[in-house]
């Protein structure tokens, strides 16, 4: 049984920082690709990081600079570093995994989704 759970949201101003964390239990870390992908009141669910078995990353182009991915494969835990936090940045911001050994993965190839967890930036 795959569970996945977020936490480290909250309310923060502009240019602050956040770190968001996602506990797991059910995966075999060598096996899956994992990602943060996010999605704000009307709008489409987009990709924002990514990282693969070996700790290889991959970020959206907006994004780059900004937020940095890491895992812990021993605590099975997935994060994501958020700084200078701007408004467009609020959203809610769910973790997920996909089955591949050699790469990461697109946004479209996630099977296995958190709940999520709320961030919101002001002014």
């Amino acid at each position: 049984q795959v569970r996945m759970v977020e936490s480290g949201g909250g309310s923060v101003q502009a240019g602050g920082s956040l770190r968001l964390s996602c506990e797991t239990s059910g995966l075999y870390y060598r096996r899956y690709c994992m990602g943060w992908c996010r999605q704000a009141p009307g709008k489409e669910r987009e990709g924002v990081a990514h990282i693969d078995n070996d700790g290889r990353t991959k970020y959206a182009d907006s994004l780059k600079g900004r937020f940095t991915i890491s895992k812990d494969n021993g605590k099975k835990t997935l994060y994501l570093e958020m700084n200078n936090l701007k408004p467009e940045d609020t959203a809610t911001y769910y973790c997920a995994a996909g089955v591949n050994e050699y790469r990461w993965c697109s946004s479209s190839e996630y099977v296995y989704w958190g709940q999520g967890t709320q961030v919101t930036v002001s002014s």
